[in-house]
């Protein structure tokens, strides 16, 4: 404390010195001031100052060695110089002087060395003194002058290195000094300052010689968690250099996790091929099915056929429908619920139940995305798979048909939905339906075969098979139900054999536009973020032979997302794309480069693409105008890829909504409900819950919709109130109960077992196809009149594939469930921090499996096993801990 109070003496002294005997007395009285041993260590390196300028080199070498004998022992509190540079400040100029005059010897290396320590604390703003005279000094070492002085050389030389790209000098010497000073850093755990300097330098390879076996996990999370922060095609190069440390420390799963993020096939396979232990192949495998993508081993990956076969059914999700049926009993809700237990209308007073049966067919097709949406994946529900011998007499037959024509359709393909996943048995039940000498019935059955198999691959291709010969029949509404139905199926698959007949409809002069319009969807899904040429061509041909006339109607505007969806999020592979949108009719133009641009950035949270759309959507236009839309829903798609952005664009649209014009608003509830998807946010909750009253009914109804995607699968209690309370203020108005209905099936999606988010495994990887059904979707929301309350409702069934079970099922070696206890809490972001901390906070202890809300992160609580997937969600295998002792 001795040191501030001098501090502060000096200060209130110094003020009133003006004239030479003042200040002389001034110095006795700072000398006073300073305690003995101060006193006597100031004299000392004044003394030692002035022998440095002797004419003996003998004496010079003495002082020199003593004064950097005392800046090196000497040690400070935090928040203080250290003592010998507090003294030595006065002498800097005189020592700098007098160093211009000393010849070149070893000891005018000495004092550069000193000198280049002083730089630390007198040197002036930019002048990079610290860093010449280092430069200029010995060769020693560098760790040893402190860790302060070791981060400041690290700053100037960023700067320096700057400068001499610019004026493309030579760099050899700092680059030596760049490696004292990395390897400093790694041995003294402050890796994120190693990996900061290295990018500043652009030599991030360097990191890979450094990084050990203690450090490698916390220069790898930086790495990461840096990676979602930097500008193209900086955050690649980032996550191509963890990919590579990962590997060289044998962390496959880890590397196949960047390997997935930057969506490298060769990267992929590479991890497969490293690795020789056939249980972590197994989890890879796990991982691949949880991202969602098609991937075929072959015999370099998994020599032996039969484990490959065992690994190829992971990855084809074979098995999801049983693990979600298990987990259904473990937390026992097997037992199938009826539209009317979700409604809860006996909670309202009596209006509501009167308005019953104002539009019953409306209601009835409301009750049926309400069923499909809450019993998925239970294969048993009341309306559609009752048995028919029982006392309601066939009610599977008698519910179909309460539905009118195209309602007819969804209530078949629910079917699938029901039966999600399990492709044996669903496609069983769904057969009867194709001897119906209905069209929009075999159009349903041929959807929910679409459904049933999304997600699931299967080596005889059931839904190809089935879904083929029907969409080339004449009835649009069948060519329509297969041709969505092998959208859904096969998303991601990039089959050749189904482009081929697909892309011959696009090319067709005389199919329908619904037809076209809902083929180049379907293309778009089975491409999706491939960048397939030939499919951008013949979307691309087809956008340009519409008419006037068709250009104006709402399903064409699907044309430019199908184009949107191959590039998804592959950046700047979609600029020739973009050019050649250019050249389009007037009337779609703005909107294809909207719908392109937002679809190629999506999940990628560039802040340059978020302010170009932000730009556009400024604009005030007449009517007629429709680019606003997607370019709103581009916010959203964009920034949604890490938690800093989402909450400042949750802040711009809000903006919008004050100040944008009508066609503006009707997109922000959607773009809100794609950002907070299945994570019922508090503000946002607030914010729909307000635009679900709004005087625009279109506005509304985005809102309403928008509150059963974010509380998805949540079974979130305040939204499900504010549901109920709406149902009964718009009574009287069917298209917005119809509205209502779907977001309270939404919200108790699965009875609460489902997610929609497309991101998974702690928010770090977004799986494409799920993105892409939520996209088509929330389009397709963008004119509710025209296709949700019009006759393509069916479009809400895309967004089964995002819908995944938010579980935690731990198995054994054998893939068999097994129980252990896990601590599931809020997720910390430890990145950067010192030592080992806590990863969650507020935890409780559950044994699995268990279900992972939003933002939650689960932990094993039992030494016994050893989890083979750094993130515990999804399927992991644990293996037993051959290290654990049982307490006796």
């Amino acid at each position: 404390m001795s040191d501030q109070k001098n501090d502060a003496g000096t200060s209130q002294a110094n003020a009133p010195a003006k004239d030479p005997k003042k200040k002389e007395d001034q110095k006795k009285k700072d000398d006073e001031d300073l305690s003995e041993e101060d006193l006597a260590l100031k004299q000392q390196l004044e003394l030692y100052v002035e022998r440095v300028q002797d004419s003996d080199p003998g004496l010079q070498k003495v002082a020199l060695e003593s004064m950097r004998h005392e800046i090196r022992t000497s040690t400070s509190s935090m928040t203080s110089v250290p003592k010998p540079l507090k003294f030595l400040r006065p002498h800097y100029g005189t020592l700098k002087a007098f160093y211009e005059t000393m010849p070149e010897s070893d000891l005018k290396k000495y004092l550069a060395d000193i000198l280049s320590v002083l730089a630390l604390t007198m040197s002036a703003e930019g002048e990079r003194e610290s860093l010449k005279y280092r430069l200029l000094g010995s060769e020693g070492d560098i760790g040893s002058w402190g860790h302060e002085y070791v981060r400041n050389l690290a700053g100037e030389i960023a700067q320096e290195y700057g400068k001499r790209q610019s004026e493309e000098a030579a760099i050899e010497d700092l680059m030596e000094l760049v490696q004292q000073i990395v390897s400093f850093h790694m041995k003294h755990n402050a890796e994120p300052e190693a990996v900061d300097l290295l990018m500043e330098v652009e030599d991030l390879d360097l990191l890979v010689e450094h990084v050990d076996k203690t450090n490698f996990k916390r220069t790898c999370l930086y790495l990461t968690s840096a990676a979602r922060y930097l500008p193209g095609p900086d955050d690649m190069l980032v996550l191509d250099i963890a990919y590579t440390i990962y590997l060289k420390f044998e962390e496959f799963a880890s590397a196949l996790q960047i390997a997935l993020s930057l969506d490298n096939m060769q990267h992929v396979r590479q991890v497969f091929t490293s690795c020789d232990n056939q249980l972590k192949k197994m989890q890879f495998c796990y991982i691949l099915a949880r991202h969602g993508i098609t991937f075929e081993l072959d015999d370099e990956m998994v020599a032996d056929d039969e484990e490959r076969e065992t690994l190829q059914d992971i990855i084809n999700n074979t098995k999801l429908s049983e693990s979600y049926l298990s987990l259904a009993r473990d937390i026992e809700v097997m037992e199938p619920k009826s539209p009317e237990d979700i409604y809860k209308a006996h909670l309202l007073d009596g209006r509501a139940s009167a308005g019953a049966s104002v539009d019953s067919a409306r209601q009835n097709l409301a009750a049926t995305f309400v069923n499909a949406f809450v019993n998925a994946g239970f294969g048993q529900d009341k309306l559609m798979t009752a048995p028919a011998d029982s006392s309601i007499g066939g009610s599977s037959g008698n519910w179909l048909f309460k539905n009118k024509e195209h309602g007819k359709t969804s209530a078949a393909a629910s079917l699938g939905m029901i039966l999600l996943w399990d492709v044996d048995s669903g496609l069983a039940q769904i057969d009867k339906y194709f001897h119906s000498n209905d069209n929009h019935v075999i159009a349903g059955a041929l959807l929910g075969v679409g459904i049933v198999n999304c997600g699931v691959k299967n080596d005889c291709d059931p839904a190809l098979a089935l879904l083929s010969d029907y969409i080339s029949k004449e009835d649009s509404s069948v060519r329509i139900g297969a041709i969505m139905g092998l959208g859904i199926a096969y998303a991601g698959a990039q089959n050749e054999q189904i482009r081929s007949s697909l892309t011959l409809i696009l090319n067709d002069a005389k199919a329908p536009l619904d037809v076209i319009a809902f083929t180049a969807i379907s293309l778009g899904l089975i491409y999706v973020g491939s960048c397939n040429e030939e499919v951008a061509q013949a979307i691309i041909f087809a956008l340009m032979d519409r008419s006037e006339s068709e250009l104006g109607e709402p399903l064409t505007r699907l044309l430019p997302l199908a184009l949107g969806l191959l590039y998804l999020g592959k950046q700047e592979r979609v600029e020739a794309t973009a050019e050649v949108s250019k050249t389009f009719n007037e009337k779609i133009r703005k909107y294809c480069d909207m719908t392109l641009l937002s679809c190629a950035y999506a999940g990628t949270g560039n802040v340059l693409k978020v302010q170009n759309l932000l730009g556009h959507c400024a604009q005030h236009l007449e009517k007629g105008e429709t680019h606003q839309g997607p370019a709103v829903l581009g916010i959203a798609m964009v920034a949604m890829a890490e938690e800093l952005g989402l909450d400042m664009s949750i802040r711009s649209l809000e903006h919008l909504l004050q100040y944008g014009e009508q066609n503006i608003r009707r997109a922000v509830p959607l773009a809100l409900g794609l950002l907070c998807i299945s994570n019922p946010k508090v503000n946002v909750m607030d914010t729909l819950s307000r635009l679900s009253h709004d005087s625009d009914s279109e506005v509304a109804m985005a809102a309403v919709i928008s509150l059963g995607l974010i509380g998805a699968g949540t079974n979130n209690a305040r939204i499900a109130g504010m549901l109920r309370n709406l149902s009964s203020y718009y009574y009287k108005d069917a298209s917005l109960l119809f509205c209502v209905r779907i977001a309270q099936g939404l919200v108790h999606l699965g009875k609460g077992l489902l997610t929609l988010n497309p991101y998974h495994s702690d928010r770090f990887l977004l799986s494409p196809t799920a993105l892409a059904g939520l996209v088509t979707m929330l389009h397709a929301c963008l004119d509710m009149k025209a296709m949700v309350l019009g006759k393509y409702h069916y479009v809400l069934y895309f967004i089964v594939l995002a819908m995944q079970p938010r579980m935690l099922m731990t198995v054994d070696e054998n893939l068999k469930p097994l129980s252990v206890p896990v601590r599931v809490g809020q997720a910390v972001d430890v990145v950067g921090q010192a030592g080992r901390p806590k990863t969650i906070t507020g935890f409780q202890t559950h044994s699995t499996p268990v279900l992972l809300a939003a933002g939650d992160r689960a932990e094993l609580a039992t030494e016994k096993y050893i989890p083979l997937s750094p993130i515990l969600e999804g399927h992991v295998i644990l293996k037993e801990n051959p290290d654990y002792r049982e307490d006796s």
